[in-house]
C-alpha cells in the first residue's frame, strides 16, 4: 500500500503549531533556502501514526539527520536514549543556548542524543543564527529562560 501524502490542511497545521519554525534546532522557514518537510516522528516504518500528534515540522537538515532514528547515544554516558519528541517533550526543559545564543547545548541525555544526532549545530545553522541575531531574529522567546 502507498505511503499517504499529507494533505494541505495537515501541512498548515503542523507548521502553524510550530510557529514556522523547525521543531528541533528552531531554524524559521521564513529565511530557509529549502522547503521544509511534515516528518513522522516515530517512522511509519517503526509503526508510527499519521495523526497529527506524530507529526512535526523539519528543516531538511534535522529530517535527513534524523531519518527513521527514534533513539540514539547519549554522548554524554554512552547509553542509548529516546530523541527528543517535540509533541511529548519541552524544548527548554532539554536544551538551551550557548552565551552567545548560536549554539544548541543538551541539558539531558535525551538533549544531548538529539543535538549529536541531528547535528543541531551545523555550521549553516550556527552561521543562520548569527545572522538573525543582528537582525533581532533570534533566538525564538519561547526558547529563553523566564525571568
Amino acid at each position: 500500500m502507498p505511503e499517504r501524502l499529507t494533505t494541505a490542511q495537515e501541512r498548515r497545521l503542523v507548521e502553524e503549531r510550530a510557529y514556522g519554525r523547525c521543531e528541533y534546532c528552531l531554524s524559521p522557514l521564513a529565511y530557509s533556502p529549502d522547503p521544509f518537510a511534515v516528518e513522522h516522528i516515530v517512522p511509519r516504518s517503526r509503526g508510527g501514526s499519521h495523526r497529527p500528534a506524530n507529526l512535526a515540522f523539519s528543516c531538511q537538515g534535522c529530517n535527513s539527520c534524523k531519518y527513521t532514528s527514534t533513539e540514539a547515544l547519549d554522548v554524554g554516558s554512552g547509553e542509548r536514549v529516546p530523541l527528543y519528541h517535540p509533541r511529548q517533550h519541552r524544548w527548554p526543559d532539554h536544551f538551551a543556548w550557548n552565551e552567545d545564543f548560536t549554539q544548541i547545548v543538551g541539558l539531558t541525555a535525551t538533549g544531548r542524543a538529539t543535538a549529536a544526532r541531528l547535528e543541531l549545530n551545523r555550521p549553516n545553522v550556527v552561521n543562520l543564527r548569527r545572522l538573525l541575531m543582528t537582525a533581532g531574529e533570534h533566538p525564538p522567546k519561547e526558547t529563553l529562560p523566564q525571568k
